[in-house]
């Protein structure tokens, strides 16, 4: 069983071979998400909605990302893990370094994702210059999100899809080695998608992306507020969590998923 690499997901890029990606939290979920065939493990900051009930990511702390990561680590063999920078742990190239630093030597991930754009960009090369693989994330941005006024749909009108699109440039040029488009139009993620030499994953942003990345509970219909309208859920239809997940793995490799009723116009 070959371990998941960057180096892989660039040759599934090359190849037009689709990446499914999903989130997971603890050993329990992971052992059966590997089992799915998934290439791609997220220990995403969601965390602090689906798993310790608050409104937001923002109260995530880097302590949670780390013990959480720590967890999937354990007893992942296959998939790829990429852990989120928490909110406020990346203020300064410092503070991001230290961060990185423990997620990686602490929690075990292979890679680490960070969330924003042209801000972000001395960030990003910091770290990757210090060999921290990095991930960008653009569009919706989930910790700013009280400065968005909510959770929308980003890169609608032509100068924010232009402001898009450059800050994916930029994210690539400072040496971030993949990138997640979350709530973009399709017509964006797929011009990204093609821009872009590194990796591209989606979330709520078409079917024309590298692969596509859910949240574990969303895609089980058991988030407590009701699943986004760009998910769909497996669980629903597989009638267990294991084949919900190969289900998942296997509408992305074939790209069935997303379907048109699970994307933005």
């Amino acid at each position: 069983m070959s371990k998941v690499t960057i180096s892989t997901l660039n040759r599934m890029k090359a190849a037009d071979e689709k990446i499914a990606v999903i989130t997971s939290y603890d050993a329990g979920f992971t052992r059966q998400i590997e089992q799915a065939g998934m290439d791609v493990i997220l220990v995403g900051d969601s965390l602090g909605m689906v798993v310790q009930g608050h409104e937001s990511t923002l109260p995530v702390t880097v302590d949670d990302m780390v013990y959480h990561t720590a967890n999937v680590m354990r007893v992942s063999q296959r998939s790829m893990v990429i852990a989120d920078m928490p909110f406020m742990s990346h203020g300064t190239s410092e503070q991001a370094l230290n961060t990185a630093g423990r997620l990686m030597k602490e929690g075990g991930a292979h890679m680490v994702k960070i969330e924003g754009g042209a801000p972000q960009l001395d960030t990003v090369h910091h770290l990757t210059a210090r060999a921290v693989p990095v991930c960008g994330h653009l569009g919706l941005l989930p910790q700013s999100i009280h400065q968005l006024g909510g959770y929308r749909v980003q890169g609608r009108g032509e100068h924010e899809a232009e402001r898009i699109l450059k800050d994916a440039y930029g994210l690539q040029s400072a040496g971030a080695q993949m990138l997640v488009l979350e709530c973009v139009p399709p017509l964006l993620a797929a011009e990204i998608t093609e821009a872009l030499d590194i990796p591209v994953i989606g979330i709520g942003a078409g079917a024309a992306t590298d692969g596509q990345v859910l949240v574990l509970y969303d895609m089980l219909g058991i988030t407590v507020d009701g699943i986004p309208s760009f998910v769909h859920d497996f669980l629903a239809d597989a009638g267990s969590v294991q084949g919900a997940l190969s289900a998942y793995v296997k509408a992305v490799k074939a790209g069935v998923f997303p379907g048109k009723e699970h994307t933005f116009a």
